[in-house]
């Protein structure tokens, strides 16, 4: 095994365009398929799985390639792919209630990898600080674009309160999952 493991990492340095491609494509459908993991609200904007993804990925690949991936995953989805959470997709989706999270996923993703490329996965303070930082920004963009759907007195309640105890639930599940899709995509 460790033979193959060896021979996979000296094919990733000898193709760098290609592990690059390999790694946003992979991100992006490990997106698609946790935001099928999905609890529909009446205003639009999902509880979905698709955070976590966003979370491991971003803290996974690195900063190019997260964020190569989640804007891949943004475009799967306006392209007409089923990728967007309860399998929806459009551009409608991109210009609806939830789009701005969607945008979010991107500069939460950035952040993440950004993180990750600084050495933040070294520490666990620094981890979580990056991680704060990222889902405080998921929000910004996605109460953003809400509130030119839902009334100001219900936006905290529909942007905000609803999803905060399972993004710290997905925090959590992330804090599990990162090392070992981090090692995963180091060999690529």
């Amino acid at each position: 095994m460790h033979t193959t493991l060896s021979a996979s990492k000296q094919w990733a340095q000898r193709n760098q365009t290609a592990a690059f491609l390999l790694k946003t494509v992979i991100g992006a459908n490990v997106v698609a398929l946790l935001a099928q993991l999905a609890i529909p609200q009446p205003w639009g904007v999902a509880i979905s799985a698709g955070s976590l993804g966003v979370m491991v990925m971003g803290f996974a690949l690195g900063r190019n390639a997260a964020i190569a991936a989640l804007t891949l995953y943004v475009l799967e989805g306006v392209a007409g792919l089923p990728v967007f959470a309860n399998g929806r997709s459009g551009l409608s989706v991109l210009m609806g209630p939830s789009g701005g999270y969607l945008f979010g996923y991107i500069a939460m993703a950035g952040i993440l990898g950004w993180a990750t490329d600084k050495g933040a996965l070294q520490s666990a303070v620094k981890s979580v600080a990056a991680a704060l930082a990222g889902v405080a920004v998921l929000y910004a963009f996605g109460m953003a674009q809400l509130s030119l759907f839902v009334p100001a007195n219900e936006l905290i309640y529909k942007g905000f309160t609803t999803y905060l105890a399972f993004d710290i639930a997905k925090a959590c599940l992330a804090c599990f999952l990162v090392m070992p899709a981090y090692r995963f995509f180091q060999k690529l």
